[in-house]
């Protein structure tokens, strides 16, 4: 499996009750087959792993391996700050059949580097399944140096880290670190072509929640070097790129996929709906996109 593209770290729909809504997660998951999406990235941040019961994490990501079928990779949210329980959904996800997991740095308990490198080496090494690094140092505190990714690098089932950060002199430090050894990809869509240009292969994004098609043609035409394509695409994107972050992801991708027709715009607790004065800039950042 390649690590390359747009993958699209999808929410999760839930009806006005609060539940999973696995019909409208199904026909978000062919919409995105249809548009172009490389992978999809199934309960991370996006997906509201935080509120859903350990039962629902594993029955969504059941759900959408089934959907998908074979036909695009799909990739499992299974990071915790506990290594016991971090190792548990990965092995659960292998189980279930999926192609990858995305394992984000333990977060709140603040570990050390030493604790980062044990952590993802303890789960590398009790699970046979490739592994994607995550680090959203504005999430989780702890921040992953690139100098701990690069040992890590060296286990033969990491196969990828997702960069969040958004700090590109730091990107191009870690690709040219371990960009022969494991893919790089962004996980900060504001500067996901930025990163391409200096060797980045794709984008775990957001934006892809509600521009699926457009995110799959951007990515595309970065990594075949045409960034002049990529560039006139990525300015149709600017203003979702910036309205999805109006309040904390996914917020306000929960509001603007359910405009587009996937799903209510209902979140769990302590998430609540976007606020209405943020209604009237998304969904014109939705039209500008042309996607309704």
């Amino acid at each position: 499996m390649k690590l390359e593209g747009s993958i699209v770290a999808i929410i999760t729909p839930m009806d006005e009750s609060g539940a999973v809504d696995y019909v409208a997660l199904d026909a978000l998951l062919e919409h995105h087959i249809k548009c172009g999406t490389y992978g999809i990235v199934s309960v991370g941040t996006t997906g509201e792993s935080s509120t859903l019961t350990p039962e629902e994490h594993l029955a969504v990501i059941r759900a959408t391996i089934k959907t998908v079928n074979g036909r695009i990779p799909v990739i499992a949210g299974t990071g915790a700050n506990s290594t016991h329980e971090a190792i548990y959904l990965t092995q659960q996800a292998a189980n279930l059949g999926a192609d990858a997991a995305l394992l984000v740095v333990p977060y709140y308990n603040k570990p050390t580097q030493e604790g980062l490198y044990r952590h993802y080496k303890a789960v590398a090494e009790a699970v046979d399944l490739p592994q994607v690094l995550y680090n959203v140092p504005g999430r989780t505190v702890a921040d992953m140096s690139n100098e701990t990714i690069a040992r890590l690098a060296d286990i033969d089932n990491i196969v990828g880290c997702k960069d969040a950060t958004g700090d590109l002199v730091r990107g191009k430090e870690l690709i040219d670190m371990v960009g022969d050894k494991i893919a790089i990809l962004s996980g900060d869509d504001p500067t996901a072509l930025e990163y391409m240009k200096l060797g980045a292969k794709g984008d775990i994004s957001v934006t892809a929640n509600v521009a699926p098609e457009l995110m799959a043609k951007m990515c595309e035409a970065a990594l075949a070097g045409n960034f002049a394509l990529a560039e006139e695409i990525d300015q149709k994107l600017r203003l979702l790129h910036a309205e999805l972050f109006v309040e904390s992801n996914p917020i306000p991708v929960k509001y603007a996929v359910h405009k587009i027709g996937y799903g209510a715009n209902t979140l769990r607790l302590p998430l609540t709906e976007v606020s209405e004065q943020y209604h009237e800039s998304i969904d014109a950042a939705i039209k500008a996109a042309d996607v309704l």
